[in-house]
């Protein structure tokens, strides 16, 4: 499983601290090992932290009072979240839960406040990771509203590779069909049916525990 150090040299917000900048902040994370299915945070807590995923992969969610669950977006190794959350100083407005074994770090709110407060580079990053997280909304209304599965499959995949997200994410991918199913809102047994769809038309490539992309574009703009 990757550590911690791997997820900062991943971090284009990382990479560029100073030596003194680069040590406080290791010296404030912590890491969290978190099983499959259980939550990293629940919708209502109190925002204390950016988190970073070292390794595994989790889905931002949330229930309804009348029990229906919807999938907004996953996270994969190497991304972060949580900042917009800090920046308005709110509670959770939606669950983290970890798709399987997940690896966490975490960032108390009072280290993210420093560095937004004292580091320009940090600046950038996160005014980067807004606009990226907006563009990936936006994508994810039209998927859910307009698409049909096989789509909807392609795009979320494509999504789980957005390289400012998710820098760490190379062209392949250990995802099973289930925690496609999650990500895509479809049917297990539709994602399988998707699958084959896409692998047919030279996108992706299935293999044992997962796939491989052969045409991140082509995911993107399947319909």
């Amino acid at each position: 499983m990757k550590t911690l150090n791997d997820l900062l040299a991943a971090s284009p917000w990382a990479r560029p601290l100073t030596p003194a900048r680069r040590e406080r902040v290791e010296a404030e994370l912590f890491v969290r090992d978190v099983p499959a299915g259980a939550a990293v945070c629940r919708r209502g807590d109190p925002v204390e932290h950016w988190i970073g995923i070292v390794d595994g992969l989790v889905k931002m969610s949330s229930v309804s009072p009348e029990g229906k669950a919807t999938t907004f977006l996953g996270v994969a190794r190497g991304g972060w979240f949580g900042e917009g959350s800090l920046l308005k100083d709110r509670t959770r407005k939606y669950d983290i839960i970890a798709l399987r074994a997940t690896r966490l770090a975490f960032m108390p709110k009072a280290t993210f406040d420093w560095l937004l407060d004292t580091d320009i580079g940090f600046n950038r990053f996160l005014l980067s990771q807004l606009n990226e997280r907006l563009a990936q909304f936006i994508a994810m209304v039209e998927t859910q509203r307009l698409l049909e599965p096989d789509a909807r499959v392609a795009r979320s995949l494509a999504a789980l590779f957005n390289p400012v997200l998710y820098p760490e994410m190379g062209p392949q991918v250990q995802v099973s069909q289930e925690e496609i199913g999650y990500l895509a809102g479809v049917s297990r047994q539709r994602v399988n049916q998707a699958l084959q769809v896409l692998e047919a038309r030279g996108l992706i490539r299935i293999e044992y525990g997962g796939l491989r992309v052969l045409d991140l574009d082509g995911l993107r703009q399947f319909a």
